[in-house]
């Protein structure tokens, strides 16, 4: 299979081949699409080109394993989620085995809390993507158009053809779902 014969096939359509048969390669055309991308995104994390180049490798190989667990949707956001988490943990790894021991490092800064927290942040939003990656359809396509893209309930209407208490009650049953899921990932 030649990737540019696949130009014009959606990534949500190469995706459904692959869950429907399994077939590894929709995943390899829908992931070479992104190598740059990612490339990017690892760059400008890492700064060094083979470690970004590695990580695009690693990112290839996380994504290909949770596509196998989870249906993901908005297949482009995950993955560049993916890849920054993973940036994320490689500097956190990175810092932690690569400072020397020094007793004016061993006071928390400003600095440090201000990262703790963006990497508790950048987890919180990782669970947020796998855990929408879980809700139903309808649910998973209301909740990101109210919340994600800020849509009121009538243009959710108007986009999906869900009715109005349709729309409302897959909000309203996404978002206890959404809470049960990220409960569940905050307690493993």
């Amino acid at each position: 299979m030649k990737p540019e014969q696949y130009k014009h096939i959606e990534d949500s359509e190469l995706l459904q081949r692959f869950y429907t048969d399994r077939n590894n390669e929709w995943l390899g055309i829908v992931l070479q699409r992104y190598t740059m991308m990612l490339l990017g995104v690892c760059m400008k994390y890492l700064k060094n080109e083979e470690e970004a180049k590695d990580g695009v490798q690693q990112v290839f190989l996380k994504a290909i394993d949770e596509i196998q667990k989870y249906k993901i949707t908005y297949f482009k956001s995950w993955l560049y989620m993916v890849a920054k988490n993973h940036c994320l943990m490689q500097l956190r790894d990175k810092s932690k085995f690569n400072t020397p021991i020094d007793e004016r490092l061993m006071a928390v800064s400003e600095e440090t809390e201000g990262m703790a927290i963006h990497l508790e942040k950048d987890r919180q939003l990782n669970n947020v993507s796998q855990a929408l990656a879980q809700l139903n359809k309808e649910q998973q396509l209301c909740v990101t158009l109210f919340y994600l893209e800020k849509k009121s309930y009538q243009e959710i209407t108007e986009l999906s053809g869900y009715s109005l208490l349709q729309v409302k009650s897959h909000i309203q049953n996404g978002k206890r779902n959404l809470k049960i899921l990220m409960d569940k990932m905050t307690n493993e």
